[in-house]
This record gives C-alpha cells, sequence and structure tokens, in this order.
C-alpha cells in the first residue's frame, strides 16, 4: 500500500472518481461524506460519515492511522444565492481547522481550491500561479482564505486551483452549455473565438495522484488545466460530434446570443463562457504532470458516454 488516504466530499462529481481511481492504484481509501451510502461501494474504500462543515468538528476519528488528505469538500459556487458568511465558514475556516488536526500526523494535506481562487470569470492574458490572486467573488475570496489557512496550520500541504471540471455526470455552467448543444436548432455560437481553459475529470485525477506523493509539490500551490484551451465554438461543436450531429453553427450578434442563452433561462451562464479565459500550467507540468485527455476529445466522450447512458 502507499499509504492511507482520506477523501472528504467523496460523493461528488469529483470525489467518486477519484476514490476508485486512487484505490486501483495501491491507496487504502477512507472515503468521507455527510451520507456514505452516497458513495458507490468500491474495493479498498471505507466509507464513513463526516462532520457537518457549517459547525467545528473533531477530526480526531477520521485521521486516525491517515497518511494522506484530500479535501474536496466543500459549498459549491452559487452566486447571489448563499451569504457570504457560509461560504467562508465551509470553504476556509472547516478547512483550515481539518488542516489544524491534521498537523503531525500526515504527510501530505492536499486542498482543491479552485481557479477563482486567483481571477475572476476571464482575464485578457494566460493567467499563472506568478500572478497575484485576486478573487471576484465570495466564493473565490473563500477558497484562497481556505488556501491561506492551510499554509498557516503547519501541516505539509499542497494546493490545487483547477478550471472548470468536465466529465460524465458534470453540472453547472458546462451541463448549461450541454442542453443547447442537444436542442436540434442552429445556434450562433459560430463566431465565438474566445479561448477557455477547461479540465478534464481524470486529469484532475491525475493531478492529484502526482501530487500526493511528489515532493516537488509540497507546499506549492499549482493551477490545474488540460493542456490547451478551447473555443466556445469549437466546445459546442465537440458535444455535438459527440452526440452524432453536425456541429450546426451560425454567425450572430453577440446581442442575439446573449438574448438566446435569456429565453434559456442561461443568461449568468452566457457571462461566464462569453470571455477569454486562459490558464498557464507549466508549472504543474515542470514536476512531471502530463494531462492525458484533450478538451475536444474529453468533450465528445463526455457527450457520448451521456448519450449512451440516456438512449
Amino acid at each position: 500500500m502507499r499509504g492511507r488516504v482520506l477523501i472528504t466530499g467523496a460523493s461528488g462529481f469529483i470525489g467518486k472518481r477519484l476514490a476508485g481511481a486512487l484505490a486501483k492504484k495501491d491507496w487504502d481509501v477512507r472515503a468521507a461524506a455527510r451520507d456514505p451510502t452516497s458513495i458507490p461501494a468500491m474495493s479498498g474504500v471505507e466509507r464513513v460519515a463526516m462532520p457537518d462543515l457549517a459547525h467545528p468538528a473533531d477530526w480526531s476519528g477520521l485521521l486516525d492511522g491517515i497518511t494522506h488528505v484530500i479535501h474536496l469538500a466543500g459549498i459549491a459556487q452559487a452566486p447571489g444565492v448563499l451569504p457570504d458568511l457560509l461560504y467562508t465558514r465551509i470553504n476556509a475556516e472547516a478547512v483550515g481547522e481539518l488542516a489544524a488536526d491534521a498537523r503531525g500526523k500526515v504527510e501530505r494535506f492536499v486542498f482543491i481550491s479552485s481557479v477563482r481562487a486567483q481571477a475572476g470569470l476571464s482575464a485578457v492574458s494566460a493567467i499563472s500561479e506568478k500572478d497575484a490572486a485576486v478573487p471576484t467573488d465570495a466564493y473565490g475570496r473563500a477558497k484562497l482564505k481556505g488556501e491561506e489557512l492551510v499554509a498557516a496550520s503547519g501541516v505539509p500541504f499542497t494546493v490545487l486551483r483547477p478550471a472548470v471540471v468536465y466529465g460524465r455526470g458534470v453540472k453547472g455552467n458546462i451541463a448549461a452549455l450541454a442542453t443547447l448543444a442537444k436542442t436540434p436548432m442552429p445556434l450562433p455560437f459560430a463566431g465565438l473565438d474566445n479561448r477557455r481553459s477547461l479540465l478534464a475529470l481524470d486529469n484532475l485525477v491525475s493531478a492529484i495522484s502526482l501530487v500526493l506523493g511528489a515532493k516537488e509539490a509540497a507546499n506549492g500551490t499549482f493551477l490545474v488545466a488540460d493542456a490547451e484551451p478551447i473555443s466556445v465554438a469549437d466546445l459546442v461543436a465537440a458535444m455535438r460530434e459527440g452526440l452524432g450531429r453536425p456541429p450546426h453553427l451560425v454567425k450572430a450578434p453577440l446581442g442575439a446570443v446573449m438574448r438566446l442563452m435569456k429565453s434559456f433561462g442561461k443568461e449568468a451562464e452566457w457571462e461566464r463562457i462569453s470571455g477569454s479565459f486562459v490558464v498557464d500550467v507549466a508549472k504543474l507540468m515542470g514536476i512531471g504532470w502530463r494531462p492525458s485527455v484533450a478538451t475536444r476529445d474529453g468533450i465528445v466522450r463526455m457527450m457520448r458516454s451521456e448519450n449512451g447512458a440516456a438512449a
């Protein structure tokens, strides 16, 4: 065995895939969730209940015998819905408490933060870890505060700031765009050549697996994204390819595109995909990470798998 790893938030989109992948790589996995029955039963994975992050908790039982921690649990981004204090409590203060409890017990504490801890919804040039972290909303500010508390705790750590993650079962902005791609209508995205970095779930899992043991990752912060960004036009075309359809994209004024998104109740999502956002992953690749999934290929496979499941 490589060690015994605690994964918090193991019932989520990332956690389920990560728990199974690490078990197959000879890790002894303790997978924690508020409802452990929501974690699929897998060989080499112990399913356990974790405390409510909205309140201070004693983590000693969950940390017993643990050599590594991957902290995924938290509140997902929901602009305009949740109060700032709740983001701070769950995505920052609870993170610091777990890290402090893990100090002196674990070899590595991996905190899955977010690219939103570094920047807003768009950027005029590629962002890297050398740029100052300037989050623009409560979610991003709480994630950055969580990073700071982990670093201050004294536990050996690595922070990962993933871009928007996609894969089978994805929700949020990618799912909203996929809903549009599934419609038979022509979509006015042909003129959208802005580029955005995304992150295949398999690529994120491989990054986490690497930094769990890499000496070069100790006490470092790394952005994570697929190797190359993709334009919105190519993204939608890839979705439709995965559905077995031609792209059927047309050019239209940006105002018309925004009105279309609004008609589907996706105006906020439009604001999130209309700008450019390119992530430079040279730092993580510099310690040996190699993303195996190209964005276009990953999107095609995602849509094929979900289309097949629906069929």
